[in-house]
Parts: C-alpha cells; structure tokens; sequence
C-alpha cells in the first residue's frame, strides 16, 4: 500500500538540470523512490528540449552549468513551462545570485551539498520565513570578497575580463579566485 506522501506526488513531474551526473543519479533515485516522474538534463539545450516535451511541475536547477548559467537557463525554463516551480541548486552561493534567482521566477536557493530531503523541503516551503533564526557572528571578509565578487560577475553577465577590470584586478587572479570553493563563513 502506498503511503499519502507518494500518492501526491505521483502527478508530480520533476526535471534535473544539472551538470554533475553522479549527483543526477542519486538525486533522481531517491526522487523516484518517493513516487515522482523524474527526467534529467546536464545542459541548457537538453533541459530546454525535455522541458518542452515532459512538462515538468517542479525543477530542479543548477546556477553553474558547464556552458551555460542556470540564471540565464531559468526565465527560458518559465517560458517554456509557466506553471513549473523552480529551486535553483549551487555550490557557489552568494546573496547576489540568491537575489536574482528570486527575481527570475524561482521559488526557493538551495547551496550544494543538497539531498532529496533538502529539495523537498525547499518545494514545501516556497514562502519567506519570518522566524528564520539570524547569525549572530557577521560573515568573514573574505566570505563578503566572496559574494561581492560574485555580484559584480553577475553585473558583468559572467563575462570575466570585465569583471576583472571593474574589480581592478588581472583577469587570471580572478579566475584562480572563481575556480575555489565559496568561504563558508
């Protein structure tokens, strides 16, 4: 017998947009497990072709695909499926990407690692929460290098020299910059 939770979610389409593959794979298995239709694309193209054809309720969106930006991806995804809620998925969080993916048309942000009960309960709980608890210690200076650096980028449409002449600096120091993991904290 089927439990409430995957009887709901049995007319529940989900696409992947990611170019990680292993994480498409656990991802969309642990999806399937709880009773949704789950399709995968790695590029924008892909998605963009699945979308068209699958009609997906919900999505799944990385912001760093290998080609392309999820960012740019994401107005094209609404386009092509208006109904479809989109939470978009990153290993390179900022305030200003969480921003303008909010803009854009998506529900939720969700900084990687995720697993499928973090994207569940990015799905169910779309609405600001006015309880969220505040951190008491302000970010690092290099966490907000980090995030200002990633506005100006976004500013620039990812174009990296550009970015570089406006932070003042080489185009190949910033690409070492961009090529770390975001500082945590």
């Amino acid at each position: 017998m089927q439990n409430q939770s995957t009887m709901q979610n049995q007319d529940q389409r989900l696409l992947i947009v990611d170019d990680d593959e292993m994480f498409c794979h656990v991802l969309s298995r642990a999806l399937t497990r709880r009773g949704f239709d789950v399709m995968v694309a790695h590029d924008a193209d892909q998605a963009l072709s699945i979308a068209a054809q699958f009609m997906p309720t919900m999505a799944t969106l990385d912001l760093k695909l290998e080609h392309s930006s999820g960012l740019k991806l994401l107005p094209e995804l609404l386009s092509t499926v208006p109904g479809c809620r989109i939470v978009v998925l990153t290993g390179y969080s900022s305030i200003a990407t969480a921003v303008e993916a909010i803009k854009l048309g998506a529900i939720n942000y969700l900084c990687k690692p995720a697993d499928a009960d973090d994207v569940m309960a990015a799905f169910e709980h779309p609405d600001a929460d006015p309880n969220i608890e505040l951190a008491d210690n302000p970010p690092s200076i290099n966490r907000i290098t980090w995030e200002h650096i990633q506005k100006v980028l976004q500013e620039h449409d990812g174009n990296i020299s550009a970015t570089a002449r406006a932070l003042g600096m080489h185009r190949r120091t910033l690409q070492r910059k961009l090529q770390k993991r975001p500082v945590r904290r």
